[in-house]
């Protein structure tokens, strides 16, 4: 059984009034599954518009998916109610993009930090609770006179430990990290990373990491899942993928990503049409029944003009949809 599980996920986006509405295709039935007996890092890899974020809040039960099913546990997270519903809650946490809005400007860190206790019953005293917090915070390396300060008072990276802390707390299995370093110092970034790194390994948590930026990525990646248009273009193993893509609008990406490690590097040629231009959001209900990359694809062949592509396995948990390896 996998931890959590998306079964041919599509969200469609109604927007305008009653006269002038307009359907945007955001999420194309996606599929994917992160394990239950080990925690992962999932990237989710594309670019703006990409449909990643909305993924993620899927993923949160933020959004309800148009068709399609999320399955936590094997148990579909719009038809649990209840305490089976807290519990998802619970050990489903997000780490948002922008650590300046995501924490109450009202409240000290140590406010912030004991909404959770509070709400999940997870002490049985005040100083019971604030042991818990000092301790985790402590092993985040935050030191314990940041429980006074105030959003205001702290700095990206803080917050952004803070929220990774209160993920902690909850023992939550599975944080959803939306862009979590894109607003932080880059001096910051990497330790920011290599602590969610640690928190997978000493706590056991599985990560869905949103990103446009695939050398962040490698960091602590271990599968990778790229997204274009809304469409699942090709996921698998992190290092099989950033040196043998298969998919050209994969290859294109790995082309311009600057991997530091040369023997962690794809080197190769990259077919693309400059003149046709490329599909837009906007116009993606029309080109639901054909390749959304073939505009674009240099190795385009007819029928990807025609009708959408298949998932092929090209390896050991390894899937690309593309015709030309159908």
């Amino acid at each position: 059984m996998s931890l959590l599980e998306l079964q041919n996920v599509t969200k469609i986006f109604s927007v305008g009034g009653l006269l002038r509405r307009r359907h945007i295709l955001a999420v194309d039935d996606i599929s994917l599954s992160i394990p239950e007996d080990r925690p992962v890092t999932v990237a989710l890899v594309g670019e703006s518009g990409s449909g990643k974020t909305t993924i993620g809040r899927l993923v949160l039960a933020f959004l309800k998916p148009t068709s399609g099913k999320i399955l936590w546990q094997g148990k579909d997270v719009w038809k649990i109610d209840g305490k089976e519903r807290q519990i998802y809650r619970k050990n489903a946490q997000a780490v948002f993009q922008d650590p300046y809005e995501s924490l109450d400007p009202t409240y000290a860190t140590v406010d912030t930090l004991m909404e959770p206790i509070k709400k999940f019953k997870l002490a049985s005293s005040r100083s019971e609770a604030i042991k818990i917090i000092t301790d985790t915070i402590e092993s985040l390396g935050l030191r314990s006179d940041t429980l006074d300060k105030y959003p205001h008072q702290l700095s990206g990276g803080q917050k952004q430990r803070i929220m990774l802390a209160r993920a902690v707390l909850l023992k939550a299995r599975l944080i959803v990290a939306d862009e979590p370093v894109s607003m932080i110092d880059a001096s910051l970034r990497a330790s920011i990373l290599g602590l969610m790194r640690e928190i997978k390994e000493n706590y056991g948590v599985s990560f869905v990491y949103i990103t446009h930026d695939i050398s962040t990525a490698s960091i602590l990646a271990d599968q990778i899942v790229v997204v274009y248009l809304g469409s699942l273009m090709e996921f698998g193993d992190f290092d099989e993928m950033v040196t043998k893509p298969m998919h050209p609008y994969v290859k294109l990406l790995m082309d311009s990503v600057p991997i530091p490690d040369p023997k962690r590097r794809w080197k190769g040629d990259v077919k693309i049409k400059e003149d046709e231009g490329e599909v837009l959001p906007k116009d993606l209900m029309k080109f639901r029944s054909r390749c959304k990359f073939c505009q674009r694809c240099g190795e385009a062949k007819e029928i990807c003009h025609e009708k959408q592509p298949p998932s092929v396995d090209v390896g050991k948990d390894h899937k690309v949809l593309c015709w030309l390896y159908a």
